[in-house]
């Protein structure tokens, strides 16, 4: 079995790099080859897809590339992590039609209704993000996409992951865009720390190695042609927790000041999209029912519990200098609004 994963190194594909081989898979990776390649037995194919995607390199050109590389052979699987914009899956459409037994595509739980009429999240939940273009793009992939698998029996498999993380970044709710190590070190200093809200919004967290479990499950499997399948872990647990968990993991008082994301989307300064990542997502209560997952891949159950895989990933990055990127910029934004608060 054969799976070509355009990208292969982001915080999902990794997990899913190391995991599938172990089971049997061919993997190869479709990328530019800026990162070392870190997983072994996975095979790289350097290409620099954003030329075909600006009209400097023809996708027959890649095409021939492949079909020369794998002497005549398909592969079972193809899996997109990278694909943001309708655009680009023309693209990837035009290069791996017929060269593939299913198509997958890695969407986002964003894409769900804001405000959502029910919090209990289903595959069926009508897609509708007037708050995020992010996710009103990921709206637009899937239409793309299920439109040419219904008129050109285009294989495809869409998966809808929610906020899923690995042992190199703590996941946070409000952040910089360096990420979320000035927040710990925050914490640390002792200086307050903004929570959206008053905290008590549910939220689901997801450790990448459980999504990777869930995600090889799906591939080659003939049951999700033409489906949209989420992947997410069954526990929700609040803000409030989340950060408490984290005060916890490195042994400090939590000096929490709870924020209304309106106010922060306000004064956000235009450095960080507040309106997008809160109040079309973080800022909503959801609870995700993985009863269809669960139907595809009736073994699979996730695993790792928050507490657990944030406080792994806390350790890891604790241990890890360079995965504490200092924001000095977002540091003083937050005493700034701390203080218009006041």
């Amino acid at each position: 079995m054969k799976a070509l994963f355009i990208g292969g190194t982001g915080i999902i594909s990794s997990a899913i790099s190391r995991l599938a081989p172990s089971l049997g898979w061919e993997i190869y990776h479709l990328n530019r080859g800026n990162r070392k390649n870190e997983f072994p037995g996975v095979k790289q194919i350097l290409c620099d897809i954003s030329k075909i995607r600006d009209g400097s390199e023809k996708p027959s050109m890649l095409r021939e590339k492949l079909e020369k590389l794998l002497d005549g052979q398909k592969f079972d699987v193809v899996a997109d992590f990278i694909s943001f914009v309708p655009e680009h899956l023309q693209t990837n459409f035009d290069i791996f039609n017929g060269l593939c037994r299913q198509f997958i595509f890695i969407s986002s739980a964003s894409a769900y209704q804001k405000p959502l009429s029910s919090y209990t999240v289903t595959e069926s939940t009508p897609l509708a993000n007037p708050f995020w273009e992010y996710s009103r793009n990921k709206i637009a992939c899937e239409e793309f996409l299920m439109a040419k698998y219904r008129k050109e029996g285009f294989p495809v498999t869409i998966i809808r992951p929610s906020h899923t993380y690995d042992e190199r970044s703590i996941p946070l709710g409000v952040h910089g865009q360096k990420g979320t190590w000035q927040v710990v070190k925050r914490m640390i200093e002792g200086k307050p720390v903004i929570i959206h809200g008053d905290g008590t919004s549910l939220w689901t967290l997801t450790h990448t190695n459980d999504f990777a479990a869930a995600f090889v499950r799906l591939m080659g499997n003939l049951h999700t042609i033409g489906e949209a399948v989420q992947i997410t872990s069954d526990e929700s647990i609040t803000w409030n927790q989340i950060y408490q968990i984290i005060a916890d993991a490195i042994n400090v008082e939590l000096n929490a000041v709870h924020i209304a994301s309106s106010f922060l989307d306000k004064h956000s300064e235009g450095l960080y999209d507040f309106r997008g990542g809160l109040i079309g997502d973080k800022a909503n209560t959801v609870v995700f029912d993985n009863t269809k997952l669960k139907r595809l891949a009736p073994e699979f159950t996730a695993k790792i519990r928050a507490d657990e895989g944030l406080k792994m990933t806390i350790t890891n990055v604790l241990k890890h200098p360079e995965l504490q990127q200092e924001d000095i910029e977002f540091d003083n934004w937050c005493d700034r609004v701390i203080a218009k608060l006041q």
